[in-house]
């Protein structure tokens, strides 16, 4: 990008006049354009409009740069969410023509910001899935490796950032696709408590799996994000109060009290994921951590209440589309449509049940822990080839198979998680671990990640 090496470097930088945000948005457009063809990580990259908005603020007397917090810093917004004016697909060969007309509360308060928006990043049609694959713009790959994916649904995102194309992306997670992406390409991934950042681009405002987050290159950069992005909205009814600003970040606890789960008792977990664990846990221990490994109230079940959750969801929201565009839709969008559409009343209210008992159950669990340490992936990457991939399952022992362990806490979503990479494992690739915090304590979960960064510093891809 420049010899800046964070968001927060770059936009004080450019606030003070001793960079210039025309430069940093030239050498993301140069790195945008090498990455594209190898790792399709944008479905548009908007090269005037981006080096228009950043010779604007170029211009911009130094005490009008002063209240941008985002002053020129480049970043990418995810083909989920809309940009007026601008080609919105959502993935979607339904949606190749649908121009936006508004910008969501998200966009205007990261414009408000100086951010300069340099493209849209991919996503699988409507976010259904974990990898990164469309109908309409192919497979997106990881920049660690391109035989890999780079996860999803916010791939696009994760890949950009990994490869420094930008030095922020905007996501959505609702069930791990900012966290997904961050531990598979290595770099940070925030799902703040839900409500923290105004949800106003679903045909409802009441899906509590429904969060935005960064995907950023430090844990620094997205307390930034969060604190640009943050406060209440009448866009969204439930959005939460203002709080003290998320940056700077605070100290975290001398000796913090950290639960720790491998599996969170369910999920099958690969040795090279559980070495990187094993050893930060030991890291952290040795740093000064009380580290407690625990039994967590997550099960199958909970893994099922959430595909069923996600199934209504897709029957709900774009269900009416099979009627005039099944041919156009990924055939597993359909078979979600068509999952959700067989859940009757009585079998969510249930799930709801559930998931209450699971929420408090897992308050008990933290109650005299700063948060819980959890791997993000039970597997580095997985092949970007589809064909190449192996399938969810329940295995003869119980355990659940799966690339993936982050929907729990869409589930709980009051708490904040936040994916920070592990380092690197035997087939070097990365591999991240979750923070789990309390009930709307993102400040603690941000302070807990910048420690551990400390001890496993932001790395990336050579050719980034």
């Amino acid at each position: 990008m420049t010899e800046l090496n964070s968001a927060v470097a770059l936009a004080e930088a450019i606030r003070n006049g001793k960079a210039s945000a025309l430069e940093a948005v030239e050498a993301s457009l140069a790195r945008s354009t090498l990455a594209q063809p190898r790792i399709n990580c944008f479905t548009e990259i908007y090269a005037d409009e981006a080096r228009e908005q950043a010779a604007r603020i170029d211009a911009l007397p130094l005490a009008e740069r002063a209240a941008l917090a985002l002053c020129g810093v480049p970043v990418g917004i995810k083909d989920f969410t809309p940009i007026a004016g601008k080609l919105t697909t959502f993935g979607s060969k339904v949606f190749r023509d649908h121009v936006a007309e508004h910008d969501p509360v998200i966009v205007r308060r990261l414009k408000a910001a100086g951010a300069v928006i340099v493209g849209h990043t991919t996503t699988p049609e409507f976010a259904y899935s974990g990898n990164t694959q469309s109908p309409l713009w192919g497979i997106t790959r990881n920049p660690w490796n391109t035989e890999f994916s780079a996860g999803g649904s916010s791939g696009g995102s994760g890949a950009a950032v990994a490869a420094g194309c930008v030095m922020l992306a905007e996501g959505t997670d609702m069930g791990g696709s900012v966290r997904i992406p961050a531990s598979l390409c290595g770099v940070v991934g925030l799902k703040p408590s839900f409500g923290r950042i105004p949800m106003d681009i679903l045909r409802t405002q009441y899906d509590t799996l429904a969060h935005f987050g960064p995907l950023a290159r430090c844990v620094d950069d997205a307390a930034l994000f969060l604190a640009v992005s943050e406060g209440p909205d009448d866009a969204d009814a439930l959005s939460l109060p203002a709080l003290p600003p998320a940056f700077p970040v605070a100290s975290t606890p001398a000796r913090p009290r950290l639960a720790v789960s491998l599996d969170l008792d369910t999920h099958a977990i690969s040795d090279e994921v559980a070495d990187l664990f094993h050893r930060l846990i030991d890291d952290l221990s040795r740093s000064g951590a009380e580290i407690t490994w625990v039994k967590t109230p997550f099960s199958v079940q909970s893994v099922l209440d959430w595909e069923d959750l996600w199934a209504y969801c897709f029957a709900g929201d774009v269900g009416h589309l099979l009627e005039q565009h099944r041919g156009d839709l990924d055939p597993n969008v359909v078979a979600l449509i068509e999952a959700g559409r067989k859940l009757d009343a009585v079998k969510l209210r249930a799930i709801e049940h559930r998931r209450t008992a699971l929420w408090r159950a897992f308050a008990d669990v933290l109650k005299g822990y700063d948060a819980l340490l959890c791997p993000t992936t039970c597997t580095t990457a997985p092949f970007a080839d589809p064909a190449r991939r192996g399938r969810d399952e329940i295995l003869p022992d119980g355990r659940f198979k799966s690339v993936d362990m982050t929907g729990h806490f869409n589930l709980t979503s009051s708490c904040p998680v936040i994916s920070v990479p592990m380092g690197l494992g035997a087939s070097g690739m990365p591999a991240g671990v979750q923070i789990v915090g309390h009930r709307h304590d993102d400040r603690g979960v941000l302070a807990l990640a910048k420690w551990v960064e400390g001890l496993r510093p932001p790395a990336f891809p050579s050719a980034a």
